[in-house]
């Protein structure tokens, strides 16, 4: 089925939108390297934004049902797919992209893999996306039944190994890593508030996340620096505590939380929905003359 076609077959602007959102960053990271046929500084940047907008999008997915929850905006269940796809599609340029920086020597890139402990986990992450991406269609989900939704589980830990593989690879600079470390606990804690039956349509429940997501955001920052590295980590708290520009990934985590939380007057229950919907409905209510 075409991206820009809705279940029952017919066209979707919202779903087009969504399409053409999930291209434009793709297209933007190739065409240096295209446009300077393959030069290797292109490549090694390509590879770089590649693996970001990886685990961006594949954490785009993972905010797809608790959003709906949220807003109860339904249409959202549609691009789930869509997005997932997208997360994989992006993998595969990653991946590529690594490939030719090694010239596509395969016994060198194997080696690499098996070698290399954040390429042994980045691979692995990619090998688990494929196989959601192969089982995403409708004919695998009936014919799956339950064990369907067991095997998309693995989105979980695949989403934490992409994680890992990002803060591995990131070396010193962890800031974007910390950050979607920070994000997916956020994602996390959301689906936990649900599980215990709290209500995602409350706003003390979604301000309670934003907050602990951000600690626990500086939380992971504050490890990593403490065990992985020779600078003080009391220097990453500091800056943590600290109002500054650019943001700390606590702050962005926090803010982007937050927001989160923003969306709820707008959901299908909303106070602005339901206040603007009563609007248009008396302008455009038919007015009757009294006494007929």
């Amino acid at each position: 089925m075409y991206p820009w076609l809705d279940p029952s077959g017919r066209f979707s602007f919202f779903k087009l939108i969504v399409f053409v959102t999930l291209l434009v960053p793709g297209m933007v990271l190739l065409w240096p390297v295209i446009a300077q046929g393959g030069a290797t500084i292109p490549v090694k940047e390509a590879i770089l934004e590649s693996g970001e907008w990886t685990i961006r999008i594949l954490l785009i997915t993972l905010l797809v049902t608790p959003l709906r929850r949220i807003t109860r905006f339904s249409k959202l269940v549609q691009v789930r797919r869509q997005i997932g796809v997208a997360a994989f599609c992006y993998v595969m340029i990653h991946f590529g992209l690594y490939a030719i920086s090694q010239n596509l020597d395969v016994i060198r890139i194997a080696s690499e893999i098996v070698l290399r402990i954040y390429l042994t986990i980045g691979f692995v992450a990619v090998i688990g996306l494929a196989v959601l991406t192969a089982t995403s269609t409708k004919s695998a989900m009936r014919r799956l039944g339950a064990k369907w939704v067991r095997l998309h589980k693995l989105v979980y830990p695949i989403a934490v190994l992409g994680v890992v593989h990002f803060f591995l690879q990131s070396k010193i600079d962890v800031s974007e890593a910390t950050l979607m470390a920070g994000m997916f606990v956020g994602l996390m804690l959301y689906r936990f508030a649900h599980w215990r039956g709290w209500s995602l349509r409350s706003s003390t429940t979604l301000l309670s996340i934003a907050v602990l997501a951000g600690l626990a955001t500086a939380g992971i920052e504050y490890a990593w620096y403490a065990l992985a590295t020779g600078i003080p980590a009391d220097r990453v708290v500091a800056a943590n505590l600290e109002w500054m520009w650019p943001l700390r990934p606590a702050w962005n985590v926090l803010l982007a939380g937050i927001l989160v939380a923003a969306t709820l007057p707008f959901g299908k229950d909303g106070f602005f929905r339901v206040k603007i919907g009563n609007l248009f409905g008396m302008i455009l209510r038919p007015q009757h003359s009294r006494g007929g």
